[in-house]
Order: C-alpha cells, then structure tokens, then sequence
C-alpha cells in the first residue's frame, strides 16, 4: 500500500507554470485582436471609399460621353435632314427643268414642222387650182393630167398622216379664230354671218391652224333693196 504521507505530499506540491494562466496576456492579446479589427474595418471602408468615388467617376464620365454622343446624334441628324431638304429640291429643281426643256423641246419641232407644211400648202392650191380649170382634149393631156393629179393625192395622203386636216368652212358660222373673210355678200338665202364660199381652203395640224381660210360671209341685205326687187311695188310706185 501507499504512503497517505507521500500521497499528501503529492497533493500540496505547487502546479507548473504551463497549466497557470496568465490573465495579462489573454488582455493583450484580445487589445491586438480589437485593433486589428478596427484597421482591418478602416482599410475596408477606405477602399470602399475609393472604389465608391471610381464608380461615381465613371459614371459621371459616362454620362458624359452619352450626353456628347447624343448632341453628335442630334447634329448629324440636324445635317442629314439639311441634306435631304437639298436633295429633294434639287430632284424637284430637275423634274421641272426636265419638263420644261421636254416642253419647249415639242413646241420647237411643232413650230418647224408647222412652218415646213405651211410652205407646202401653196403647191397644194396649184394642184387643186389645175385640176378644176385644166380641160384635156387628147389622150396624152389626159394622161399628163392622170399623172400630176397622182402626185396631189399621193401628197395629201403624206400630209394627212402628219395630221394635217382641210377645213370645211363653208355653210358654218365665220369664226375669227378660223376664218379670214376678204368678203361680204347681202343676202336673204343665208343667215347674217354665215360663210357662203371658201374663196382658198384653210388648213389646221391637229388643234393648231396652219392656214386661214380666206371666205365670203353673209351679209344681212340693204334696206329698201327688197322693194327695189318688187315689181308690184315698183307699178304701185309708178
């Protein structure tokens, strides 16, 4: 059996320093830990900070450049719609100057063309004249005038295809825009301003008059003239 002596002994021997806890150190410990902390946490809010100031820096740059772009945008805009204004002017400048030349263009080639079968008419009356006072008497007259009658109509047959027309004026009312009368005749057989006689046919290229009719008109008779031609009122008189 064992000694209680030594036992006790034992018992009331001091503890080792390892065991012993040292409050000292556990306090300053905990105060390093605290501070590292709160630096830990400044540092973090520094740089929170700092990347909060980037952040709204970029964004204001960003904003910035959009608020650039979009007076770019409306520039652009600005000068596009400018040149649209100037082209459609310039289309409509050009689709007027188009017709306009397309125009006068038709104008000129109905002028000269007016011009050159108005020329023409007068061998049209030389044709007309000598087929109404040539008389033939012999077979070769006759042929000659077969042969020169053939050229009339093969020339009126050319200008009717052009579009040349021969006015009907006579037993129509004169109309000045028609009609030149170089006559006037008193009569009771037609009414007041009427033509009685194509004195030379007048001449019209589609709605244009190339030639004048040269006419005589009715004239309303003189007074006393009816009872000049009376001969009962001329035994009366007697």
């Amino acid at each position: 059996m064992r000694n209680p002596q030594s036992r006790g002994h034992n018992l009331s021997q001091p503890m080792s320093d390892e065991t012993v806890t040292n409050p000292a150190a556990e306090t300053q410990e905990g105060e390093i830990s605290v501070e590292v902390v709160e630096n830990h946490a400044e540092a973090t809010t520094t740089e929170e900070t700092q990347a909060s100031e980037s952040t709204s820096a970029d964004a204001t740059d960003l904003l910035e450049k959009i608020a650039a772009l979009e007076a770019a945008k409306a520039s652009l805009s600005q000068v596009v719609e400018e040149r649209n204004s100037q082209y459609m002017r310039l289309a409509a400048d050009f689709e007027n100057f188009r017709k306009r030349t397309q125009r006068e263009k038709e104008e000129l080639e109905l002028q000269i063309k007016c011009s050159v079968i108005a020329d023409l008419l007068p061998v049209v009356d030389s044709f007309e004249l000598a087929r109404t006072h040539i008389q033939t008497e012999t077979e070769a007259e006759e042929k000659i005038h077969r042969s020169y009658q053939g050229v009339y109509k093969q020339l009126v047959e050319c200008l009717k295809r052009i579009g040349v027309s021969a006015m009907q004026a006579k037993g129509k009312p004169f109309d000045p825009n028609l009609h030149e009368a170089v006559l006037r005749e008193a009569t009771n057989e037609h009414p007041e301003g009427t033509v009685i006689e194509e004195l030379k046919r007048g001449y019209m290229l589609g709605d244009r008059v190339l030639r004048h009719a040269m006419v005589k008109v009715a004239a309303p008779p003189e007074e006393g003239s009816a009872s000049d031609m009376n001969p009962t009122n001329d035994v009366t008189d007697v």
